[in-house]
């Protein structure tokens, strides 16, 4: 038997590997494009060594908590309340009972502001629950139960917020 290390063919390794172009490999599919113009440079970046700082971090639960007071007080409109100056809460002009809703739809009391973002906090809280019930799928009523709640938080947040503009577009009465 013959050996065939002399009939095999040696494959050249290219000078740099990953410098030739693009267009050299799809050439056979565009030979109308030059490929010798543009090159992928092969740079070697020195790396620095940066000092090592460690800061206490903290808990990812405490995380979450300081974000959701963020936004309720952004949501509860701090910064209206404090540009506008707002009255607390109001009384009908005809009857003199106190109302709870501002009759116009781009002006509010402090109160419905603070309620408002209450409800949207509560709705926030029903999805993480509609998130939480996807955490536990193998134990179903668990997570049925979860489910169903944040889907019953949700549903009731968005019933009386609606509520509350309809009462401020004049489409509804207050109790």
């Amino acid at each position: 038997m013959q050996k065939q290390s002399g009939s095999k063919k040696k494959i050249k390794k290219e000078e740099v590997i990953g410098s030739e172009t693009i267009l050299e490999r799809i050439r056979s599919k565009t030979p109308w494009i030059p490929g010798k113009l543009l090159r992928k440079p092969k740079i070697n970046f020195p790396k620095f060594r940066t000092p090592r700082v460690s800061l206490p971090m903290p808990s990812k639960y405490l995380s979450i908590v300081l974000v959701y007071i963020i936004l309720f007080i952004l949501q509860t409109g701090v910064i209206y309340l404090m540009i506008r100056n707002p009255p607390a809460l109001g009384s009908d002009p005809n009857s003199g009972n106190p109302i709870f809703l501002y009759p116009d739809l781009y002006e509010s009391f402090i109160i419905e502001g603070i309620v408002a973002s209450m409800l949207m906090f509560f709705c926030s809280i029903g999805f993480i629950f509609l998130y939480q019930a996807s955490k536990h799928v193998y134990n179903k009523s668990l997570a049925i139960r979860i489910l169903a709640i944040g889907i019953v938080m949700v549903i009731i947040t968005f019933i009386i917020l609606q509520y509350m503009i309809g009462v401020k577009m004049g489409t509804l009465d207050e109790p």
